[in-house]
């Protein structure tokens, strides 16, 4: 049989991706990459796979244009989109040498079936460095999740953006210290804006880029529980800290978080989304929580730990535990230690890990997690305990890879339970 004319061709939507880097650090075989604007899918290594489609928080992902297969849109093109172009009419196909009639179907279940755990996990348990700790990520929410809207504003959306008015801004990190770390507080007044704990929103900076475009907005966690910042108002908080160096440590200042924490009481933001269905903590009253979090990372826990205190308060908490692992350089430059320290500790089980404090040996999230290696072993295998992994991508790998020790060291077959994890909604990540 001749190979088809016309191939489904997989591109992202500039016009509404977020640039969260989700579905390239998801793609099995490298084949999404971006510059400083777009996200672009290289056919000629793309398998349909699909991968990268249920993490994508926006449905920026899922597109499948139909194209000549020997005359596919090319990376150059597609980094020069603001949005998507026309797809090409059957009339167009043949116009360019393509039998129309003969489209060569992208692998749906079969393809993602290929996805194996053997595929994921190295054939020499000892060889991390071919570990792929993103084919982990659970796609789908926990089972008791609340329902989540999403892309409520948007470009796609009636309403493009929602304006909000600063309410708070307060600096959530020791003065002196190199991360200046706020807590941005926004209200939306009569502007519906449903949002709850896991989800993330765009900030869209004013002003425009180098090359004369407006900037493309830019994702933050929420760090406020689901009915607000404030209860009973509609507002909700963020954790931004201030760039002012690349992870290349060269100098750059980075454009929406000195905007943000730069901001006054009552000016106004424009703000998209909310974004993401599947980060999202379970409602289950018996359900355990484990939260790993290095710096802004913990705007999501934040958000899952109150909601959690307030719902304590009100007597419908029904004993689920909570731990909480967090990493920073000092206990100067975690976000909201001072508040931390003051939880009850029946309520909250909390293990920190500073890689800096002087005199002291480095910890990381993952050591800390080796430390309690018993009390995690025991939650792995318990269905109603659920993994939030949020912080810098490069502690990802080292969380993912504990957590499979931990498993292994226990007599557990961590195929098994990883594999549990993933599919039952109980491991999730988001770095960046």
């Amino acid at each position: 049989m001749a190979e088809s004319d016309v191939a489904k061709q997989h591109l992202i939507d500039p016009e509404i991706c977020i640039r969260c880097n989700t579905c390239e650090e998801t793609c099995p075989v490298q084949a999404i990459t971006h510059d400083e604007r777009n996200y672009v899918v290289d056919f000629d290594k793309c398998g349909s796979c699909r991968a990268c489609v249920p993490v994508c928080p926006t449905g920026a992902i899922d597109n499948w244009y139909g194209v000549p297969r020997r005359r596919p849109y090319t990376l150059a093109e597609q980094f020069s989109w603001d949005e998507l172009p026309a797809e090409m009419t059957p009339a167009q196909l043949q116009a360019a040498g393509a039998a129309a009639g003969d489209v060569a179907e992208v692998p749906g279940a079969a393809a993602q079936a290929a996805l194996t755990v053997a595929a994921v996990l190295p054939a020499d348990p000892g060889a991390a460095q071919a570990f792929n700790s993103a084919l982990w990520n659970a796609a789908v929410p926990p089972w008791s999740a609340a329902h989540a809207y999403t892309n409520v504003y948007g470009p796609r959306a009636a309403n493009k953006t929602a304006t909000a008015t600063v309410v708070g801004n307060i600096r959530v990190t020791e003065i002196g210290t190199e991360y200046d770390t706020h807590h941005v507080m926004l209200d939306f007044g009569a502007m519906p804006f449903p949002v709850l704990e896991g989800q993330s929103i765009g900030i869209v900076p004013p002003g425009v880029d180098a090359t004369g475009r407006p900037h493309q907005p830019r994702q933050y966690s929420i760090a406020s529980p689901r009915n607000g910042e404030r209860p009973g108002y509609n507002n909700l908080s963020l954790t931004i800290k201030r760039v002012l160096q690349d992870y290349e440590g060269r100098p750059v200042r980075g454009v929406a978080s000195n905007y943000m924490c730069d901001l006054q009481v009552g000016e106004k933001v424009q703000v998209t989304g909310p974004f993401g269905a599947s980060f999202l903590m379970p409602n289950h009253p018996k359900s355990h929580i484990v939260m790993i979090c290095t710096g802004t990372g913990s705007a999501p826990m934040r958000a899952m730990t109150e909601w959690r205190r307030r719902l304590r308060k009100s007597g419908k908490f029904e004993g689920g535990k909570l731990m909480l692992f967090f990493g920073a350089r000092t206990k100067e430059e975690l976000p909201y230690f001072g508040p931390l320290q003051k939880l009850p500790k029946d309520f909250i089980d909390i293990e920190f890990a500073f890689s800096r404090t002087p005199g002291q040996p480095k910890r990381y999230v993952q050591d800390a997690l080796h430390a309690r290696a018993a009390d995690v072993a025991r939650l792995l295998v318990d269905r109603d305990a659920h993994f939030y992994v949020c912080g810098l991508k490069a502690m990802e790998e080292g969380v993912v890879l504990a957590l499979r020790d931990i498993a292994q060291q226990a007599g557990l077959d961590w195929p098994t339970i990883g594999t549990a994890l993933k599919h039952e909604g109980r491991l999730h990540l988001e770095t960046y």
